[in-house]
């Protein structure tokens, strides 16, 4: 199998937490996460693509709203669909179900557009992928009815030529990817605040059945300190021996 160079990259809460607070350290620390994932400029990781799960997209793009699929479409050729296989960075998006409702086929953040390919399921209905090829949005298929890693991020090599990717959470795949031996790099973006809250979202959260609760250790590459007290913190994921 082939597969991108992986890299987690998040700015969180020192307690933790992806969720947005209303501070000016954390926005701060958004504006350079940010900066140093895509800005071409300033972009640390030479990345292609980023990825995120399902409800991260709804939270930031399609807002949780239905998509307008035709029950009665014809039905679309087997296999995948990739709409725009130049461009020059992709929004990968998980969706077993066939849910999102993305009114376009690109997604400007950072300052950068990146083309959309949703990361789809065998279980996904024949209404669904009409309503993504009729927007250009673009699909691969991967697992029967969860999304199987492997083959999502070996059809990211084959049929996109992303070389590295960059997964931007939530907590769920973040921990999944790491539970499954796909990460080679963890980048932190500390933001020097905290709110405690016991159901913000987390860095990384077991859920089944895509993962479960279990000890992971991170070996420390380097520590920078940024702007506005905050911090950029680089791990690899621990060899089970080591």
């Amino acid at each position: 199998m082939n597969r991108p160079y992986t890299i987690i990259h998040t700015h969180t809460s020192i307690d933790g937490n992806l969720d947005i607070m209303g501070l000016t350290e954390f926005e701060e620390a958004s504006r350079q996460y940010q900066e140093m994932s895509l800005d071409p400029k300033k972009q640390q990781f030479g990345v292609q693509a980023y990825l995120n799960g399902k409800t991260s997209t709804e939270d930031n793009i399609t807002h949780y709203q239905k998509p307008d699929v035709d029950e009665t479409a014809d039905t679309v050729p087997y296999g995948d669909y990739i709409a725009d296989p130049d461009a020059p960075m992709f929004y990968l998006a998980m969706d077993t179900r066939g849910e999102l409702a993305f009114e376009e086929n690109t997604f400007g953040y950072g300052g950068v557009q990146s083309h959309i390919v949703v990361v789809i399921t065998e279980r996904v209905q024949n209404s669904y992928k009409d309503f993504l090829r009729k927007k250009n949005i673009s699909y691969i298929i991967a697992g029967e009815e969860q999304i199987d890693y492997d083959v999502m991020l070996d059809k990211c090599c084959r049929l996109l030529g992303i070389q590295r990717l960059m997964v931007g959470g939530g907590g769920t795949i973040n921990w999944s990817m790491v539970q499954n031996r796909l990460v080679d790099e963890v980048s932190v973006i500390l933001a020097p605040i905290a709110n405690g809250d016991p159901d913000g979202n987390r860095f990384f959260v077991a859920k089944s059945p895509f993962s479960t609760v279990e000890e992971t250790a991170f070996k420390l590459e380097s520590v920078k300190e940024l702007e506005h007290g905050t911090l950029w913190i680089r791990y690899t994921v621990k060899d089970e021996m080591g």
